[in-house]
């Protein structure tokens, strides 16, 4: 652990289910049906799934027909992108009410830094109560919430135990914690990057650990510096109160290569969904699209197109990267990744954070 990570105290908020929840809580109907939200177009994906419908494997970004065949009795229902954000703004209220360094995520997920708060409160963990009673009494949604020294840990506590709870991963903890954690559970460790760790024998953090940098750099190359300091309970990322930001992007590798479209398609929806929300929940807007793709001998292409005015919803993005998609073919070698842009604000943020030391 390094000096400055036990002077943070760091909260990450998570809203429960939040699209699927906030359709519960406005219609009776709904409530304790298994729900997702999205889904109903073709090749759509659930943008969100009650919890009633995780027991059969429901999850977001997953493809509706993957999801009707898994769970026959599944409520469909169209999102509903404005009631989303008049929530993520009744949240945003209740954080600043608390500290004025909030890095955004999403309309339902942010950072705070709370070293210092303006109401005076004698922890974190007081602080992170403090909040989730507040969002539950003026939303009527349950929140969960992780307190850490660091925003990996603090990302990782607040998944610990969802739905609607509240963990804490003391300096003390930490190191011990990460050990014993699935190599899955890892913030930045997505499917492909976990089955090549499996592969090599990294199922836990402490296996993770016992890489020292250099055979980490060979194998995974720029990601290593992380790997190797979360495995050790260390990040030093500050948690960002206005971010510049070029573009927002998403991008997925394949377990298996492919040229087909259809199959390209499918795979770029979640990676739309993804770029969607994240500039929904920054209220940014974009005028360039632009479509990546990997091939299987790792030559990379791009295709982008800009518009005279931002690209307005996300289905202009979806029919967008499609017709970028369209463009390539046919395609004379398989691809191994895909991924999709959007660049071209009207205006960008910047500023910086501070922070002072205290504990959690």
């Amino acid at each position: 652990m390094q000096a400055e990570d036990a002077l943070r105290k760091i909260i990450h908020i998570d809203m429960d289910a939040f699209y699927a929840s906030v359709e519960q809580r406005d219609d009776p109907a709904l409530r304790g049906k298994p729900l997702a939200v999205g889904g109903s177009r073709e090749r759509g994906v659930v943008m969100a799934a009650s919890y009633e419908a995780r027991p059969f494997g429901v999850r977001s970004a997953m493809p509706a027909a993957t999801a009707r065949r898994l769970c026959p009795d599944l409520v469909f229902v169209k999102p509903r992108f404005e009631a989303y954000r008049a929530v993520s703004e009744q949240i945003r209220a209740i954080f600043a009410r608390h500290t004025e360094i909030i890095e955004p995520v999403a309309l339902d997920e942010a950072y705070l830094d709370v070293t210092e708060n303006l109401l005076g409160l004698p922890t974190a963990t007081a602080v992170a109560k403090a909040i989730r009673a507040e969002i539950l009494e003026s939303t009527g949604l349950v929140a969960s919430a992780g307190v850490s020294y660091n925003k990996f840990l603090a990302k990782v506590a607040s998944d610990h135990r969802k739905p609607n709870a509240l963990f804490v991963i003391t300096p003390a903890m930490g190191p011990d914690f990460v050990a014993a954690l699935p190599i899955g559970r890892f913030h930045g460790v997505g499917p492909v990057t976990e089955a090549k760790m499996k592969r090599l024998g990294i199922h836990t953090g402490a296996d993770l650990r016992a890489w020292d940098l250099d055979r980490l750099t060979a194998t995974f190359g720029s990601a290593a510096s992380y790997y190797h300091a979360v495995a050790r309970g260390i990040d030093g990322r500050p948690v960002r109160a206005h971010r510049i930001r070029k573009s927002i992007g998403a991008e997925t590798t394949f377990s298996d290569d492919t040229a087909a479209y259809d199959v390209l398609a499918e795979r770029l929806a979640p990676m739309i969904e993804k770029v969607w929300r994240s500039a929904e929940a920054k209220s940014m807007r974009g005028r360039t699209v632009t479509l990546k793709l990997k091939f299987s001998d790792f030559t990379l292409v791009t295709r982008a197109r800009s518009l005279p005015a931002p690209v307005a919803d996300r289905e202009s993005l979806e029919r967008i990267g499609l017709d970028l998609l369209r463009g390539l073919l046919p395609l004379r070698r398989t691809a191994r990744l895909i991924g999709i842009a959007l660049s071209g604000f009207a205006a960008d943020e910047a500023g910086e954070p501070a922070q002072l030391g205290l504990g959690l």
